[in-house]
């Protein structure tokens, strides 16, 4: 691992074993004996001076930048600090070992492995490297529409029965007395008087009345697709980023 590697670090988000964040990287911390990162200080917030932090299972992300380690926050906050010089003596560090139950057979960086540096000195504790920031998300609306059953609709054929009045022309026969004089005799052939009798046959129209099935119309279901609007509104979720340590007037507005 080159030492611009380990630099990467410097300046990461940090993270405790909850995912609860703790402050920045601002230095590392090389054992003189392996070579391997073994601590973090760790600028807080909540006190003056750095805290510190074990690197021994440490999980580094660069491309977000972002370091999470394998303690709490509460350990953190309690753990031992060190002198103003920065500098971890033997004492201090066997403090650490026992706040944080480090074994210190194993408290080197395995992610890292061994840092070739001159022994006895530190890591790099300066930095000038812009942070990566954090992903703000946001829950949208994702609209769209299923075809489900929404009724039924049948055709059913049944038998009614209703009146009709129809007017038929009929006729009738009717008789009706005619006299015509008779101007010469000679044309009449029997003269002879005496009972005599005439029948005449009358005939009439009766209206008959028969009845049969006449397809008259042809009826079916035709589906028709009609357009409608309906207005969706639900609840949505976004995360919003707030920010210590900028001046009022570089802060970026609230989204």
């Amino acid at each position: 691992m080159t030492q611009a590697t380990l630099e990467s670090v410097i300046g990461n988000t940090v993270y405790d074993s909850a995912g609860d964040k703790i402050g920045k990287v601002k230095k590392i911390y090389i054992n003189d004996t392996t070579g391997a990162p073994t601590w973090a200080a760790v600028s807080t917030g909540m006190f003056s001076k750095d805290s510190m932090v074990p690197l021994a299972g440490a999980r580094h992300q660069p491309d977000e930048g972002t370091l999470q380690i394998g303690v709490d926050k509460e350990h953190v906050k309690s753990a031992p600090h060190l002198d103003d010089d920065g500098r971890i003596t033997h004492s201090a560090e066997q403090e650490l070992f026992a706040h944080y139950g480090v074994d210190p057979k194993r408290a080197g960086w395995n992610a890292y492995g061994r840092q070739q540096i001159r022994p006895g000195t530190d890591a790099p504790m300066t930095h000038g490297r812009r942070d990566e920031g954090m992903i703000r998300s946001e829950e949208r609306l994702d609209i769209g529409t299923e075809r489900t059953e929404a009724g039924t609709a049948r055709l059913h054929k049944h038998v009614v029965t209703e009146n009709q009045t129809v007017d038929v022309p009929v006729t009738h026969e009717e008789v009706h007395l005619e006299r015509e004089p008779i101007t010469d005799p000679s044309q009449v052939r029997s003269r002879e008087m005496g009972d005599q009798e005439q029948e005449v046959i009358l005939h009439e129209d009766r209206v008959t009345v028969h009845k049969e099935s006449v397809p008259v119309e042809r009826v079916r279901l035709a589906v028709d697709e009609v357009e409608e609007r309906e207005t969706v509104s639900d609840t949505v979720r976004k995360e919003r980023i707030d920010t210590e340590g900028i001046d009022e007037a570089n802060k970026p507005p609230k989204r």
